[in-house]
């Protein structure tokens, strides 16, 4: 009776435990974010019928100098038209401390991108991102942005239609 019981919880903790997250892909960086590279997904094929809310995921260490983060994020459909978007995402809080999620010195961030979107059209979608962050008065970007290690997306059901 008590293996039942205990299988039991383990089942209903593992069911409670689901997210909303259809796909998520990330790439790992040496540290730091070269301004020369782009970094592409490819967005497998979604249901049509159903709306999206996607995400960017950064990661940083207490190396990063900023307290925001630039990037340009150019969504490729697959019928050719491509948006692209100039975001700016607050890192840090006013007195300093990090924003996101995670213990010590790494900081996991889940960013907004597009929200209540529809993969209507049949075939792969693609996204790159590109990090656009420049000094106060300077006209050339960051060229080895440091503190980044990770860069990804994740896609997930939009469940409040």
């Amino acid at each position: 009776m008590a293996k039942w019981l205990t299988c039991l919880l383990i089942f209903l903790v593992l069911a409670s435990c689901t997210n909303d997250i259809v796909v998520s892909e990330s790439r790992s960086l040496p540290g730091y974010w070269d301004k020369q590279e782009s970094l592409e997904f490819q967005i497998p094929q979604l249901d049509s019928l159903k709306k999206y809310n996607v995400f960017l995921n950064v990661r940083n260490t207490n190396d990063y100098p900023f307290n925001n983060l630039f990037l340009i994020v150019a969504m490729e459909f697959p019928h050719g038209k491509t948006l692209v978007d100039t975001l700016e995402y607050k890192m840090a809080f006013p007195n300093g401390e990090w924003m996101g999620e995670g213990i010590g010195s790494v900081k996991e961030n889940k960013l907004w991108y597009k929200e209540n979107v529809s993969f209507y059209e049949e075939g792969n979608y693609n996204i790159t991102i590109t990090h656009a962050v420049r000094n106060n008065g300077d006209v050339e970007g960051v060229s080895r942005l440091e503190g980044i290690t990770d860069v990804g997306y994740s896609i997930e059901e939009n469940k409040e239609q």
